[in-house]
């Protein structure tokens, strides 16, 4: 086989275990069979509409097998997978479209609304909804397999992440970046071949793809794939289909926890629960350990395809606030300025170098080599290691908001509340939620004289910005705080705006 990346993975797993269930969706079930077949046949259709090697093939839409098939199509013929948030506005997924350059574009039928007022100047030369046409189309096409020659170190997806300038940059993620942090998930995490994993985290977020769906799919395990997540449906889920893996933010934890059900609800076949996206709250770790679970937190970013940190079960408490040590094939550093690294307790920057860090931001050479050192992944976090080695997140150098697992980062909010004729200064900060962990709030200084609304300025982002991104609170100010030179101190904003 001279595919050497993700492509193939549903070819190598048809040959094993071909009758074994590899997805479900609501009334639908494919085994390793069906998937290979359908990837196979969804490849064939794309490369007779004009996709060829290199390509970039977007998908938008909810949790859906023809996510899975899209991202392995693509990856079999050596084109490059796309996946698109979809809380996204319009002119977000245009951008990135345009931005990435993508040829096809695969969407769910809730967002045809959207695509429909695309603009016309991206590259996008063939989009399939899936539904009747989609299905359709893989059905007409050959079966036929395909031996496209994939090097490990060829560009497998294009993820965004949001940038502190404001313009989302897209993470080049190779298939060895990928395969490598599947890999580690697989040493750090014990997966069984029998794993059955509840996919509700959406699957264009690193975390829902490439911690939890990727690896189970490499061990020959099943997924169960939900559009949205609901605690009561989750109930339901765990119960029906035996579910043995989940992943969520802490968010989701907790509503579960706090549902009616939780006390009387079997969750007998659960055996393994990760957490991601912001530090799990001691009193959660509490309630799940009340139900003999616990939890393994880790820490990433899409950069690292993600996992780069891992705190597993065994000090799950005692180490409770840390985001653990190393994954096994990964580096990471807590480093001054200067490189050099921190004494215990010292606060630093994290690092990170491994098989699994990206190559670059695509088309953007100068951000790429701000961010890359001789190897070494520049986070942008602050953290401070103790004396056992284990790494505690202490600040975040980017000032980016985690709201609800979702990252936000202010210059994007406050280059739009700029662009308000009655909106002389502003400065988005990070409040705190009981529900989301922590929202957006935007300080602004209005132009003198004008009676500024607070909800007509929030209303006026509405459509230019995802709903999350959007703050949920606006305080009115006289005057920012700035150095002498004029720079934003963003801290006494904090300080003074931030309870």
């Amino acid at each position: 086989m001279r595919n050497e990346g993700l492509g193939s993975w549903p070819a190598r797993r048809a040959r094993k275990t071909p009758h074994r269930t590899a997805v479900i969706h609501g009334g639908t079930s494919l085994t390793y069979a069906q998937l290979y077949d359908r990837t196979t046949r969804l490849a064939h259709a794309l490369r007779a509409r004009g996709v060829r090697r290199g390509d970039r093939v977007a998908h938008l839409g909810p949790n859906h097998p023809s996510y899975l098939e899209t991202l392995f199509a693509a990856g079999t013929l050596g084109a490059v997978f796309v996946p698109l948030n979809t809380r996204l506005a319009g002119p977000e997924i245009a951008f990135q479209l345009a931005d990435s350059g993508a040829r096809a574009l695969v969407h769910g039928p809730s967002h045809a609304g959207l695509v429909a007022g695309l603009p016309g100047d991206t590259d996008v030369r063939t989009y399939v909804q899936v539904g009747a046409e989609y299905e359709e189309l893989v059905a007409g096409a050959d079966a036929e397999p395909i031996d496209e020659p994939v090097t490990p170190d060829d560009t497998c997806i294009i993820m965004y992440t949001s940038g502190t300038t404001g313009r989302p940059k897209g993470a080049m993620l190779t298939h060895a970046n990928l395969t490598w942090n599947a890999v580690n998930v697989l040493v750090d995490t014990d997966l069984i071949a029998d794993e059955r994993a509840l996919v509700s985290a959406p699957l264009f977020h690193t975390a829902g793809l490439n911690m939890l769906t990727l690896p189970v799919l490499l061990k020959g395990g099943t997924c169960v794939l939900v559009e949205a997540f609901d605690p009561d449906a989750t109930f339901d889920l765990i119960e029906r289909h035996r579910i043995t893996f989940m992943f969520g933010v802490p968010t989701m934890f907790e509503q579960v926890a706090r549902h009616p059900r939780w006390p009387d609800a079997d969750l007998s076949s659960l055996r393994i629960l990760t957490c991601g996206g912001s530090p799990v709250p001691t009193p959660l770790i509490a309630a799940y350990q009340e139900r003999g679970l616990t939890f393994l937190q880790g820490y990433g970013m899409t950069e690292a395809s993600p996992g780069t940190l891992f705190l597993d079960a065994e000090h799950a408490v005692t180490k409770a606030g840390s985001a653990g040590v190393p994954h096994f094939f990964s580096d990471v550093r807590v480093v001054r300025p200067d490189f050099t690294p921190v004494d215990t307790g010292e606060t630093g920057e994290v690092v990170v170098r491994g098989p699994h860090v990206m190559p670059g931001y695509w088309g953007l050479p100068e951000e790429t080599a701000a961010v890359l050192a001789d190897g070494w992944f520049r986070s942008g976090d602050a953290a401070r290691v103790d004396e056992d080695g284990y790494v505690h997140i202490v600040d975040r150098i980017k000032d980016m908001i985690i709201s609800g697992g979702e990252n936000i980062y202010p210059a994007e909010i406050e280059d739009l509340l700029l662009a308000h004729p009655d909106v002389v200064e502003c400065a988005v900060i990070g409040v705190p939620d009981a529900t989301w962990g922590e929202v957006p709030r935007a300080v602004v200084v209005p132009r003198e004289g004008v009676p500024l609304d607070p909800d007509e300025v929030l209303a006026s982002l509405s459509g230019r910005l995802a709903k999350y991104k959007i703050p949920k609170s606006l305080v009115l100010a006289d005057e920012l705080p700035r150095t002498a030179s004029g720079k934003l101190l963003k801290s006494r904003v904090r300080e003074r705006y931030g309870n």
